[in-house]
């Protein structure tokens, strides 16, 4: 899965779980400030992608994640682990 298509699958879980708008879902978007998730929406976003990865997904690795792309260069390596 590229990280076109990873972003692409955030921004739709963001828009149809999360009914954020998608005129404010773009790679800087900041997941805090801009959108408002909290730590809760954040890992249920997480469990979301859980599908299209093959290894466990750590918490840790999420905490610093500030910005969508942040979060599409967290999960591309997870995705695409051979």
């Amino acid at each position: 899965m590229s990280k076109e298509e990873i972003f692409l699958r955030i921004k739709e879980i963001l828009n149809t779980e999360f009914e954020i708008d998608n005129e404010l879902i773009n790679r800087e978007t900041k997941l805090y400030a801009d959108i408002e998730l909290d730590s809760i929406d954040a890992v249920d976003l997480m469990v979301k992608m859980k599908e299209y990865v093959k290894d466990k997904i750590e918490p840790e690795q999420f905490k610093k994640a500030i910005t969508i792309q942040d979060v599409v260069d967290i999960l591309y390596p997870l995705i695409n682990k051979s």
